[in-house]
């Protein structure tokens, strides 16, 4: 499957078609009232004076997404649905996941949207005039095997909304590589023997006030790293590094 493109001299009607599927893809198949589009983008894409992957930047950018995934999700599933909308498939590894997490803490939410539209991936696979489109029915050099099952638990279909689900559909799976069964499950792995841990280091906590600690490790479970990030980001602690302990 390839996504759309727009060109110099494609019709107003392809024009039109490529705005759906912008919106369709970035927001997570939404309903997009009147009143949320972005028609000043809009018309310069229609003009010529955006491209495609511009208009894909404002769409992320926009207030539509940022109160429906920055704002509402946990900061784990904000990122992997950062990957399936802005990159067509689910992240790779957790070091990947984690350094996204880091820079969105340090450097705010624009440089979290930006850091995947301005990636040499985004630009090799979608270039200035293509929609991003979903990657995972397809085979890619250096896109391992267990995309497809992954994609698959982020992306159930076109009667899916993205923003209907809160929390992390595979923050099991790629904390400990593993892959996803492509089925609906039900499973919990809190308390497993076989859950991978990971240190978080924390800088300018208050978390142990007052003893003054500068530098602040937390030891959790891959099931628990999404709401102590949370309780992080409700203080003055600065996240530095999330690493897997061996």
């Amino acid at each position: 499957m390839a996504g759309l493109e727009l060109w110099p001299n494609s019709s107003a009607e392809e024009t039109q078609n490529v705005i759906r599927a912008v919106y369709k893809q970035v927001l997570g198949n939404p309903h997009v009232m009147d009143s949320e589009r972005l028609v000043t983008a809009e018309s310069q894409l229609t003009e010529g004076t955006l491209s495609v992957r511009e208009f894909v930047r404002a769409v992320a950018l926009s207030a539509f997404y940022r109160s429906r995934y920055f704002e509402k999700c946990a900061p784990y599933r904000f990122v992997e649905l950062n990957f399936m909308h802005l990159l067509g498939r689910p992240p790779q590894s957790q070091a990947e996941v984690s350094a996204h997490i880091v820079r969105c803490v340090a450097e705010g939410y624009d440089a979290e949207i930006n850091s995947y539209i301005d990636s040499e991936e985004y630009q090799s696979t979608f270039g200035e005039n293509t929609v991003p489109y979903n990657r995972g029915a397809n085979t890619e050099s250096g896109i391992k095997q267990v995309t497809y099952n992954r994609m698959f638990s982020l992306d159930r279909g076109p009667a899916q909304v993205s923003s209907a689900v809160k929390g992390s559909q595979l923050v099991y799976a790629v904390a400990t590589n593993s892959g996803n069964a492509v089925k609906a499950s039900t499973a919990t792995v809190t308390g497993s023997g076989t859950e991978k841990r990971f240190k978080i280091l924390v800088t300018g906590s208050k978390f142990d006030s007052p003893r003054r600690i500068s530098t602040t490790e937390y030891i959790v479970s891959a099931s628990k790293m999404t709401p102590q990030i949370q309780r992080i980001n409700r203080t003055s602690g600065k996240i530095v590094s999330i690493t897997e302990i061996a």
